[in-house]
């Protein structure tokens, strides 16, 4: 199983999926592109985030098992997801806008509102559905909220894996 290094998105999923499945999986870090390693056979498997693989996959060159999401994606709709194989089973790539703490609520409440007016303009959503990616506008309290469920899961995940950075 390649991922993007040690304790990389990727690389907790690949853990988590293990865990469940009860399966011992060989992690192969990179610090490069390992694409051009998947593609001719050196490692055999990879959780890549969507945008990275859907060019390879729509070419017909990989071949997407499930998406590790809890539905379906519209970019890629005849691929499975995983719990429908693996119940329980979720695992997403997300991005998010941060600030220094201290910086003032109005600002925040300004940047917020503008990031979440660019996830709904109509070609930006298009954009992002197309290469496999959900947006996901939020307040600042959602998000808060969102980040401290996925560090409470990963933590456990990563503690279990017993990976430690390098």
């Amino acid at each position: 199983m390649a991922s993007g290094g040690i304790g990389s998105t990727p690389h907790v999923a690949g853990e988590l999926f293990s865990m469940i499945v009860g399966v011992d999986l060989v992690h192969v870090p990179y610090r490069a592109n390992l694409v051009p390693d998947l593609l001719a056979g050196q490692v055999q498997l990879v959780f890549a985030p969507i945008p990275t693989v859907i060019g390879y996959i729509k070419a017909g060159k990989l071949r997407a098992l499930a998406v590790t999401s809890t539905t379906r994606v519209p970019a890629l709709p005849d691929t499975p997801i995983m719990t429908e194989y693996v119940p329980g089973y979720e695992a997403s790539t997300w991005f998010g806008i941060g600030a220094p703490k201290g910086v003032p609520a109005e600002i925040v409440v300004k940047l917020n509102k503008e990031a979440n007016a660019g996830l709904a303009d109509p070609k930006m959503i298009e954009h992002l559905t197309d290469l496999g990616s959900d947006p996901m506008p939020m307040t600042p309290d959602e998000f808060g909220k969102f980040i401290a469920d996925e560090t409470a899961k990963w933590a456990k995940v990563i503690r279990t894996s017993n990976i430690k950075p390098e």
